[in-house]
């Protein structure tokens, strides 16, 4: 599977000057931070986020707007229509991926983890979940549970009856349920768990580490066969903990380990002579890590150079 290195910025940014735009830009850039947050959370990669805002562009700028009754809503139809297209190209990439595949990491601004049903939506454990979903239900569930959207419009984006609509919804609300982190997450719970989580690995205490893991702890590294990573999930433990206090990362983790806010949430960014080698983040449930996910692809770290925009 190939991933984009740099984020693709054809599609209109937001004007420098002052000078007049016309109105289709207008009403893209309004949107388009909205736009990308929608295809980034059924796509769960930047890169391809990015892709489908400028298949959304083109069409956009063909559009007579004049046809147009809800600017907003008619963008977010075609954008999602975009992304389920590419969602199915995703997920037959993904067949032949190297190792365990991880979401695209952003670095996120403060605002997203105020606003609290958003950065759930984004945070790296839900992401995993809704890779479970098919396209279909996990376009109806971000539509519907992360954008509020009615299922009149969600219709529209997705080709669906309402009826069929409304079962889909319900049949993904209760998979995500069953799957999702048990009880909320705050901030400041994740940045507690991965101080103690940073101190236990930089001493290389294996006691220190097994009081912060839950017992069927889950770790998943993503190398996509660029860079060294496990190819199969360690579960256990026993077994992450021996992995931590042990292993390369121990050596190396004291000096260039740093607290980050990535996909909403505390995260740690691992630097290797000033350069992005690892992103850590973790799953909470009652207090013990139950999933730590460390991308080290490095066509997925792109996106952590600069802050990325999300919104509702």
């Amino acid at each position: 599977m190939s991933e984009h290195s740099e984020p693709a910025m054809d599609a209109p940014e937001p004007p420098a000057g002052h000078g007049r735009v016309d109105p289709a830009t207008e009403a893209f850039v309004a949107h388009r931070n909205l736009l990308f947050t929608v295809a980034y959370e059924m796509l769960g990669s930047a890169a391809d986020a990015e892709d489908v805002l400028q298949e959304t562009w083109l069409r956009w700028a063909d559009v007579d707007l004049e046809q147009v009754r809800d600017r907003r809503a008619y963008l977010v139809r075609v954008t999602t229509r975009q992304a389920l297209g590419r969602m199915r190209t995703l997920r037959r990439r993904k067949e032949f991926y190297i190792g365990p595949w991880l979401p695209e990491p952003l670095l996120t601004a403060p605002d997203v983890a105020e606003d609290v049903e958003l950065a759930d939506s984004v945070s790296m454990a839900m992401l995993l979940v809704l890779e479970t979903l098919a396209p279909t239900e996990r376009a109806v569930f971000v539509l519907r549970e992360v954008f509020d959207l009615g299922y009149d419009e969600i219709t529209e984006a997705v080709g669906k009856t309402q009826a069929a609509v409304r079962q889909i919804a319900h049949r993904a609300r209760a998979h995500v349920a069953a799957r999702r982190p048990r009880g909320a997450v705050s901030p400041t719970e994740t940045h507690d768990a991965l101080k103690a989580f940073r101190q236990a690995v930089e001493s290389g205490d294996l006691q220190g580490l097994l009081d912060k893991l839950a017992p069927d702890v889950v770790l998943l590294g993503d190398g996509g066969g660029v860079v060294q990573a496990a190819l199969e999930p360690i579960v256990g433990a026993d077994r992450v903990a021996h992995v931590l206090a042990t292993g390369r990362l121990s050596t190396i983790i004291a000096a260039t380990l740093q607290p980050a806010q990535i996909n909403g949430y505390p995260a740690l960014i691992l630097r290797l002579d000033g350069k992005i080698d690892t992103v850590i983040a973790v799953r909470l449930d009652d207090g013990l890590i139950t999933g730590l996910y460390a991308v080290r692809n490095p066509d997925k770290l792109s996106w952590i150079q600069q802050e990325t925009a999300l919104r509702r």
